[in-house]
């Protein structure tokens, strides 16, 4: 098969393709004919050698794929061969996404969305899993709640403002000036241009904030979360930030996503009510990955995929 690979960390320069041995499924796994894969931020981090998930390359980067079961591994049943299926496999092991065929776990993938197409669905898995966890697995999101999502047209925010908005909550977003539109068009109640000031001096009384930023910027979030309410970081979160929680009696949780049949069920299910909608803002050919890893680098609005 065809796959990306490095076999030295660096920029996106050290992406090249080359032909990789197939992979087999091995049992309770299944094999995918990739479609799309999707590329989020921990990849190039990977890539660059600031986040070592996989070791001293080579390896083949990716987790999001979307695509056809082309074989079995023994003891699925779930699945059969043809299936359209979309997951985010061995988190944070590799899953070697950027391939033309990737081994999946099979409870760790879920039927593709019909609503969409693989570009889209392979937008979807790890953002997705992580604004869903983020909102109700850890964050407890109900009807009625007041809920601060930072990044709002990020990778993760752009989804998770939906997600929050479908579960009925009142959802304030944070945006630079040039995203502003695009996040109320996603439903967002209140966005606020961070540019303008300290967001503390706009936002306050939320239940719930989910924070992709981490460091001092929690400590500003806590500011805005009501006595009893809940900050979600996807990264650190300083000592002193969780004493000042623990005080106000504001829970906090500092999150890694996990693969999830559960979630994917979830996002596939509001994706096919149209009340999810993950935004490609450009697909690239697998041979491209370098291009697009360096095109993900100027932060543009909602995610980037490969097509396979």
């Amino acid at each position: 098969m065809r796959a990306v690979i490095q076999t030295s960390v660096g920029g996106p320069e050290v992406l090249f393709v080359a032909e990789q041995p197939d992979p087999a499924p091995r049992p309770g796994e299944v094999l995918v004919r990739v479609k799309a894969a999707g590329i989020n931020p921990v990849d190039g981090a990977v890539r660059g050698g600031f986040y070592p998930l996989l070791g001293e390359p080579p390896f083949i980067l990716g987790w999001d794929i979307s695509g056809t079961v082309a074989a079995l591994g023994p003891g699925v049943t779930a699945f059969k061969v043809g299936d359209d299926v979309f997951g985010m496999p061995h988190f944070p092991k590799q899953a070697g996404a950027y391939a033309e065929l990737a081994a999946a776990r099979a409870d760790e993938i879920a039927a593709k969305p019909a609503a969409i197409d693989h570009a889209q669905a392979a937008a979807l898995p790890l953002a997705g899993l992580t604004a869903w966890q983020g909102l109700v697995r850890h964050g407890g999101l109900q009807a009625g709640q007041r809920a601060l999502v930072h990044a709002g047209a990020g990778g993760v925010g752009h989804l998770a403002v939906q997600i929050a908005k479908a579960r009925g909550a009142y959802v304030i977003a944070t945006a630079s000036p040039n995203k502003l539109d695009f996040v109320r068009s996603l439903g967002a109640d209140d966005v606020v241009d961070y540019t303008k000031g300290n967001f503390v001096e706009q936002v306050g009384n939320v239940d719930l904030v989910l924070d992709p930023i981490g460091g001092d910027h929690v400590d500003e979030s806590l500011k805005v979360v009501r006595d009893g309410g809940v900050l979600v970081s996807l990264l650190n979160v300083h000592d002193a930030t969780r004493a000042k929680a623990k005080a106000r009696g504001v829970r906090v949780e500092r999150m890694s996503v996990v693969p999830n049949r559960e979630g994917l069920v979830e996002l596939a299910r509001l994706v096919d009510a149209k009340k999810l909608m993950p935004h490609v803002a450009k697909a690239f050919p697998l041979d491209q990955a370098a291009a697009a890893h360096a095109f993900l680098a100027t932060r543009p609005i909602g995610k980037v995929v490969l097509t396979v």
